[in-house]
């Protein structure tokens, strides 16, 4: 890549113009946050995540017309003694008075008291559908606490479709909130050691940010077409912070480093426009097009995921190409200060590649070797992964810290008709008799207990069985096979039916995400496999990158397997072990880290091209590259690790899988995959590795040493 390059023209109108480059990213930025303000995030409906048979089912009761109204539950228990009678039904009492001055309220039952004694509840039926449920119950938890504070010697606890989702989100945006308190200093702290310099040091983080911010703001008009499944903040997040320094690290680094060499501060910028540029630019392609393999998935919360992502990558981009090269310009030489001494002598100490040139050493003096012990290391990673298990989400992956799943775990235990339900929907001549049947025989089998009346309208009937089975994704799969393989098909015949419900809806909903999960995995691999061979103009490259890339993924699979399938770190994290991973972990994280993974390896492969062009040996080349890429490299995983740890810390299971994913798997990729395995390879193949591109040393560098050949 020459001078005349889109990356080098870019970053010379911007070094040229510091102010104007500087100007309208501010002008990008305050835009953004604009459409955010005016523009509200669309939220995903409940019908955009029917799914399956649960779907039909859904899709048949709303045509009909039968939609249940939604509903909350007060339980009022005496801390597990048995509740006095009087002072129970006072406080009911005030509950029905408070809960009926509610607009939202449409109903509110007659209390139902335990076997036992120890606990009863107070059935709510709320207006209109489940989207109103949400929007009102505030209200009816404020309800439920000053009937709370009124009566101290009760335990008057609440929980429903409605609060239970409240109460989700708030765990969701406190795990947020929490996890941008900790990884911007983290962040920062990290550059610090990188550059030995606060303004070096600040930079990267500040445009990271910075593009956060624009993301957010840029998704809120494409929530329209793709609506924010509730995860696009944390995933803008996650993947903004971890892009956006890397990116800026990798301009950063070469730009100084050219300065060290002697050239001035624009032509510094040039050279880094055209190297770390335009790797840069190939580093986000993959990201981009690794995260529109989620769209295969077919799945609203992914689409949500990857467009947001995308967008955000985007603008990381972007403003590593222009902002920041106009930034260097305009700090010049004042870009290392103020120095912090002793980082800043310990990192001229050091040098580049300093600590990974004392491990590539044997290496390349013993690649076969090397890439033997490396392949057994990354199998027995894997291994594990052959074991992996998948499973939805439910009530037991939930954090018991949150008080509405608490309420739902003691009222299921205390009331079992309020368990797992089904909603079972028929349609054709006699279908509220043939599911009369199907409830006595589901009855009397003692597997269910009767749910609530059944509802009817024309031809279409829908009946709620509720399962007596513990509230777990392993106990709601085989109820829902029970209904749907052997008692709904016997009792059913010559009728169109259906088993739906939220419970049926989870247990479809993972086992699409499994079914999907093969066409993803094809859909990346390829797309990435061409974009390699494009760029590099090498088969072997291509096919070396997807190998490796199968490598890491493998090796993350099979360390969450042995993390959240056993109990070993329960204590170590935080967590109790469900015995499975969520069932759309796998997919989330394998584009994921394919995306991420392509960050850095474009960047080194640029560099031992750099080398070979040069006029270097493969093995020298491979040395140099290796070792001049690795501060960046060992940079950016450390800042990739120390924010992925940080999820990993935080309550909801699905963020620790996630966490605890990415970061195992970055380091893995950074350090035996990028240091070990992949200098093996390149150092075995020599010259044939660029095959089928005859790669030919440069002629002898021109006078003017800004004629460059980039990645």
């Amino acid at each position: 890549m020459s001078r005349g390059s889109v990356t080098v023209r870019v970053a010379r109108w911007s070094a040229t113009h510091p102010g104007r480059a500087i100007g309208l990213w501010l002008m990008l930025v305050v835009v953004a946050v604009g459409l955010m303000v005016a523009i509200p995030t669309q939220k995903t409906k409940a019908e955009d995540t029917w799914i399956g048979q649960s779907g039909t089912a859904s899709e048949l009761i709303r045509d009909a017309g039968l939609e249940g109204k939604p509903s909350e539950t007060v339980l009022v228990t005496d801390a597990g003694q048995k509740l006095d009678k009087a002072a129970a039904t006072a406080a009911f009492a005030q509950l029905r008075q408070k809960m009926t001055a509610i607009d939202a309220v449409a109903e509110v039952g007659q209390p139902v008291w335990s076997g036992d004694g120890k606990a009863a509840l107070l059935p709510i039926s709320l207006k209109g559908n489940e989207d109103d449920a949400a929007d009102n119950v505030d209200k009816l938890l404020a309800a439920t606490s000053e009937v709370q504070k009124a009566n101290p010697s009760l335990t008057i606890e609440q929980a429903g479709g409605a609060s239970l989702d409240k109460g989700i989100w708030k765990q969701v945006g406190s795990d947020l909130a929490r996890a941008e308190k900790i990884s911007l200093p983290l962040t920062f702290g990290l550059m610090l050691l990188a550059f030995g310099a606060l303004i070096a040091a600040g930079i990267p983080v500040l445009l990271a940010f910075s593009a956060v911010g624009a993301a957010l703001g840029f998704y809120a008009p494409l929530s329209y077409a793709f609506p924010d499944g509730g995860s696009v903040a944390n995933v803008v997040l996650l993947i903004g912070m971890a892009v956006g320094v890397d990116y800026s690290l990798f301009y950063l680094k070469r730009e100084r480093e050219e300065r060290r060499r002697g050239h001035g501060t624009v032509d510094a910028v040039e050279i880094a426009a055209a190297t770390s540029g335009h790797s840069v630019v190939v580093s986000g392609f993959a990201v981009i097009v690794s995260m529109a393999g989620l769209y295969v998935a077919q799945d609203p919360v992914f689409s949500s995921m990857a467009t947001a992502t995308i967008v955000v990558v985007a603008v990381a981009v972007l403003g590593s190409l222009t902002v920041l090269p106009a930034l260097l310009v305009k700090l010049g030489h004042r870009v290392d200060r103020p120095r912090v001494p002793l980082l800043w002598r310990l990192n001229r100490r050091i040098g580049p590649g300093g600590i990974s040139r004392r491990i590539l050493a044997p290496v390349l003096r013993f690649p076969k070797v090397a890439l033997v012990i490396s392949t057994v290391a990354v199998v027995a990673l894997a291994v594990p992964a052959l074991g992996m298990k998948t499973e939805p989400g439910g009530l037991d992956t939930l954090p018991q810290s949150i008080p509405e799943v608490k309420t739902m775990s003691a009222l299921q235990k205390a009331f079992p008709s309020q368990g797992m339900s089904f909603e079972v929907v028929a349609q054709g001549n006699g279908a509220a008799a043939k599911l009369a049947d199907l409830q006595n025989e589901a009855v009397s089998g003692g597997e269910f207990v009767a749910g609530s009346e059944m509802r009817r309208a024309g031809d279409t009937a829908v009946l709620t069985l509720v399962s007596v089975r513990p509230d777990t994704s392993e106990d709601a799969r085989l109820a829902l096979e029970k209904l749907r393989d052997e008692l709904a098909p016997q009792a059913l015949a010559s009728t169109r039916w259906a088993v739906g419900g939220e419970t049926a809806q989870s247990v479809d909903y993972g086992q699409h995400q499994r079914d999907q999960l093969p066409y993803v995995i094809a859909f990346v691999l390829i797309l990435t496999l061409v974009m390699m061979a494009f760029t590099f103009r090498s088969l072997a490259i291509a096919l070396v990158t997807t190998l490796l890339n199968l490598a890491s993924v493998a090796a993350c699979f099979g360390v969450l397997s042995l993390v959240f399938q056993h109990t070993w770190a329960e204590g170590l994290l935080d967590f109790t072990s469900p015995g499975f991973v969520v069932s759309w972990i796998p997919v989330f994280l394998f584009v994921i880290l394919v995306g991420l993974s392509m960050d850095y390896h474009v960047f080194v492969l640029g560099r031992i091209r750099e080398g070979v062009r040069d006029g270097l040996s493969p093995q020298e080349a491979v040395r140099k590259g290796i070792t001049e890429s690795a501060g960046v490299v060992t940079s950016a995983a450390a800042v990739m690790v120390s924010v992925f740890a940080v999820f990993a810390s935080l309550g909801m299971i699905e963020m620790k899988q996630m966490g605890v994913g990415l970061a195992v798997a970055v380091l893995i990729d950074a350090t035996l995959v990028r240091i070990v395995m992949l200098p093996s390879i390149m150092v075995l193949l020599g010259r044939k590795a660029w095959w089928p591109n005859k790669l030919s040393a440069a002629q002898p560098a021109p006078s003017n040493d800004r004629e460059l050949v980039a990645v």
